[in-house]
């Protein structure tokens, strides 16, 4: 399967040309991208900086996207293991004109994909990843033999990325090392299993390491969700550990595990360092609109303003530059502190975590206690082979009381809750997202309409 988007060109690896991101598609769209690099600089010779994941076709993918960049006459700073978050501040650190990730994030070791950023280190504009994809397709002529790139190693990034998040004004080590936390790391099997240790010894707390060895052989489901990391629960509470850390394979996403072996929750990761962020410094917040309403409660309660955007990072950065933001990201656990860069980071998220936590002289499950209480079923719907706006038209008819908002997909906000439909930027399907405060109250709430959407499908198909 291959799914080109706002989020990047992702695929599966294995099979023939075309029917996922195997080798003649990853030169097509690093020509792509090549030349669009070229066009947006400039320049004949642009600098790229690259960086990967630890899954299991991270070196290979490597291989097929530098031989590609180089024969376009594009030099290239290889960072080798790396995350997401480090790789856009290499960008701007390494004054480079765009970079590329290589990860497929939360996708299982199957899925690869080209994650693409412009001269700023942020993800490309619908625009611009539109004229990637139009450049795809079209003949290139690569660089002669005296005008090839060259490839440059620097495998110092994640180091020079925990430095950065430690000079951060919010963050304190020093007090978070006064406390002697112990805190449980579950990596799945990628580079959060170097970086995240990493940071948490630069602040004194003793790390219990879980699938932190970067095989890229995933020990579990990648997504960071309770139902795959039982295996931190479990080390937080063998261990008498104050905090568990899970990220996702290419560290943007950040959730947590209180000392009882709870779910702090997701959701409620960007809610605690907003809160956090708000108090010191007040301002407006931005979340996507598939993120829990609490966001928008704790920032109301600083005086500040909160804003809904269409989901995907760029769309919540575009937010958080019109509206001035000190605080951003989305529901899925990314953290976007516009202070250190735009970008979600999970390195930075859990340093402002830490400091909040410690700051506060209460237990992780304490912490979460004190956060309004909503509860959020995430499903879906198999995207069919139907008029699916025309079904989405009669399920905004079917129901004149709720506020709508079509800026991205359907959401209808009621008194009880919120139910969100959209079709996804990285499978074929339709989420149905639905908030409430019962777990039973959400999914029943989500269940109403996914079945009526899947009626008024069945009448048009």
């Amino acid at each position: 399967m291959l799914i080109t988007s706002i989020s990047g060109i992702r695929g599966t690896i294995g099979g023939r040309a075309g029917e996922g991101l195997n080798p003649p598609d990853v030169v097509r769209f690093a020509v792509g991208y090549g030349q669009w690099v070229k066009e947006a600089t400039r320049k004949e010779h642009p600098t790229v900086v690259i960086g990967r994941d630890a899954r299991l076709s991270g070196q290979m993918v490597r291989d097929c996207l530098v031989g590609t960049l180089n024969a376009l006459g594009i030099d290239v700073i290889d960072l080798g293991l790396s995350t997401t978050p480090t790789v856009e501040l290499a960008v701007t650190g390494e004054q480079a004109d765009g970079g590329i990730i290589l990860t497929a994030s939360h996708n299982p070791k199957q899925w690869n994909a080209l994650k693409l950023l412009d001269a700023s280190g942020e993800f490309l504009s619908s625009e611009s990843g539109e004229r990637v994809l139009e450049l795809a397709q079209q003949d290139v002529a690569f660089a002669a033999i005296e005008s090839i790139g060259t490839t440059t190693e620097n495998n110092g990034w994640m180091e020079r990325h925990v430095k950065h998040a430690l000079e951060l004004d919010l963050v304190d080590a020093p007090r978070v090392q006064a406390a002697g936390l112990k805190i449980a790391v579950d990596a799945v099997n990628s580079t959060g299993g170097v970086i995240i240790p990493l940071l948490l010894e630069s602040m004194g707390c003793e790390v219990v390491k879980v699938h932190c060895e970067p095989t890229g052989d995933f020990a579990h489901n990648p997504e960071p969700l309770p139902a795959h990391l039982t295996d931190l629960c479990a080390a937080v509470v063998a261990q008498g550990c104050d905090l568990g850390i899970s990220v996702d394979p290419d560290v943007d996403r950040l959730a947590f595990v209180c000392e009882d072996g709870s779910w702090f929750g997701e959701e409620y990761t960007l809610v605690a360092v907003a809160d956090f962020i708000l108090k010191r410094t007040p301002g407006n917040a931005v979340s996507n609109m598939s993120s829990t309403r609490a966001l928008r409660q704790i920032t109301e309660r600083h005086g500040g303003q909160y804003t809904a955007s269409a989901v995907g990072e760029v769309n919540v950065v575009e937010a958080i530059r019109a509206t001035n933001a000190v605080i951003g990201g989305e529901g899925n656990g990314g953290i976007i502190y516009p202070a250190s860069h735009c970008g979600r980071d999970a390195i930075v998220g859990a340093a402002l975590f830490l400091t909040h936590l410690v700051d506060s002289h209460q237990t992780a499950s304490e912490l979460r206690k004190q956060y309004p209480q909503w509860v959020i079923s995430k499903d879906k719907l198999e995207l069919p082979d139907a008029d699916v706006e025309a079904a989405l038209d009669k399920l905004v008819a079917a129901h004149p009381d709720a506020e709508v908002n079509t800026v991205d997909g359907v959401k209808f906000d009621l008194p009880e809750g919120w139910v969100h439909l959209r079709r996804s930027n990285t499978e074929a399907i339709i989420r149905v997202y639905a908030e409430a405060e019962t777990q039973e109250s959400a999914e029943a709430l989500g269940r109403k309409f996914k079945e009526e959407l899947q009626s008024y499908l069945s009448v048009n198909n």
